[in-house]
């Protein structure tokens, strides 16, 4: 009888490399882990859920930003304040707090404030929906019809950064008001209150319709009117002006208008150097107000 062929009793074939089954040895390509497939797809970048922007509750309000802006309008008894907004942070401040203590207040998240101003403006977590402050005339001031009084005019400067620099250099100099035109500068806003940095609100600015008739009532009130222009000969340090004065800027591209030179009663330059053609209206203003101002001239 033949023997039986051992073949099918062969673990191994011959020429073949054995089966393993899978285990710790298992070959793995380089780079793969557990659980990963080789042709698997890069993890997609992740994105950060979508934020709703806060919007103003009122058809004429508006949001301040920023800490200084922030609190002189919350100290300021004649503004309107709607809600105060900001991180859990920046309301833990008990001095913004305890300025309006029944005010509403919301807590939220920087990328919520960001989205709600719609710009890159730093606003330190903080920020306040308001109304415009009530509008005011040449003889709202008391200060007007002091002795001395110094008022910074600006004749269709529309820049909000120049202006609100100018408003923080009048009240940081002792200006008694600012005066700019109705229509050919800027509303209040944001933007402007952050470049006053508190000045907004601590400052009167009064706006006028016709910027002639009120350099004419400011002649009446006892003030000489400087009108600064870089075209004259004369140099504001040697001008003798009066214990009252209001200081006129014109536009940084155009400058003073003929028709508000001539309601003038004298115009002056800042001497330069000649390296520049001229100075930002807001760097202007800060010099004249030091020289005729109440700080200045003390």
């Amino acid at each position: 009888m033949a023997k039986a062929s051992n073949k099918k009793n062969n673990k191994h074939s011959k020429g073949k490399a054995p089966l393993r089954r899978p285990g710790k040895n298992t070959f793995k390509p380089e780079g793969t882990h557990r659980g990963t497939s080789v042709n698997a797809a890069p993890n997609p970048t992740t994105k950060e859920p979508s934020v709703t922007a806060l919007r103003p509750l009122k058809a004429d309000s508006f949001f301040l930003h920023g800490r200084h802006a922030v609190l002189a309008a919350l100290q300021n008894k004649k503004r309107e304040c709607i809600r105060l907004i900001g991180t859990e942070k920046a309301l833990s401040d008990n001095t913004l707090r305890n300025a309006r203590p029944d005010i509403k207040t919301q807590i939220t998240d920087g990328r919520t404030i960001d989205q709600s101003l719609m710009s890159d403006s730093p606003h330190q977590g903080i920020i306040l929906e308001v109304r415009p402050l009530p509008a005011l005339d040449l003889n709202d001031v008391e200060a007007m019809h002091h002795e001395a009084a110094t008022v910074l005019i600006l004749d269709q400067v529309t820049d909000p950064h120049n202006v609100g620099a100018c408003l923080r250099s009048a009240a940081a100099l002792g200006a008694c008001a600012v005066v700019t035109m109705d229509k050919n500068s800027p509303k209040e806003s944001g933007v402007l209150a952050r470049s006053a940095s508190g000045a907004l609100d601590s400052i009167p600015w009064i706006r006028v319709t016709n910027l002639s008739q009120a350099l004419d009532t400011l002649a009446e009130f006892g003030f000489w009117r400087l009108g600064l222009d870089g075209a004259t000969d004369k140099e504001i340090g040697a001008l003798k002006m009066g214990s009252k004065v209001a200081i006129v800027m014109g536009s940084e591209g155009k400058g003073l208008r003929p028709l508000v030179k001539k309601h003038c009663d004298v115009l002056g330059k800042i001497p330069m150097t000649g390296k520049v053609e001229s100075l930002n209206v807001s760097n202007a203003a800060a010099i004249a107000l030091f020289q005729y101002g109440t700080i200045g001239s003390e």
